[in-house]
């Protein structure tokens, strides 16, 4: 078994040093999709959640979840980001809405959580404005699509069967 990364000798985890990595530009493209009811999507299509606006306050929950992301998944580095941009596609015929969100950085370590923190927070925080309505709302598929960047190169997302 190779020796982990974020656990020292003495079994204490630790957060890695990545002081002597290249500088290299980062992106990383995560989806997420929270099925809602009917009722739901013709609540937000005429401006009817008492919330507000559902797909632009989730949007920017995700940018500020990219923020926070190191203050909620331990180990993680506190990033400079350089660009942070969420979408969000309301599916009438199947009643989801699906996030995507786009993260960018240039440094030492990717910023794959950071895209996947935005999508999560995302959904959450359009479950919380809907949830008046409905609460059998089903949050899924939250993924990685794409990374760029680092030592590990390009990766694409080959979709499961």
């Amino acid at each position: 078994m190779s020796k982990l990364t974020h656990i020292d000798d003495k079994g204490d985890p630790v957060m890695v040093d990545v002081s002597g990595k290249e500088e290299t530009v980062r992106t990383a493209e995560a989806s997420g999709v929270i099925r809602i009811t009917s009722a739901m999507v013709e609540a937000i299509e005429g401006d009817a959640v008492k919330k507000g606006d559902v797909l632009t306050i989730a949007k920017l929950a995700g940018v500020m979840a990219v923020k926070k992301t190191p203050e909620i998944i331990p180990l993680c580095h506190p990033l400079l980001i350089s660009g942070a941009k969420l979408s969000a596609r309301l599916d009438r015929k199947n009643c989801e809405i699906h996030f995507t969100a786009r993260v960018s950085s240039t440094g030492p370590t990717g910023v794959e959580m950071e895209a996947l923190s935005a999508v999560s927070a995302a959904c959450l925080t359009a479950y919380d404005m809907l949830k008046a309505l409905d609460k059998g709302m089903e949050i899924g598929e939250i993924k990685l699509l794409s990374k760029t960047g680092g030592k590990s190169g390009d990766y694409v997302l080959k979709e499961m069967k």
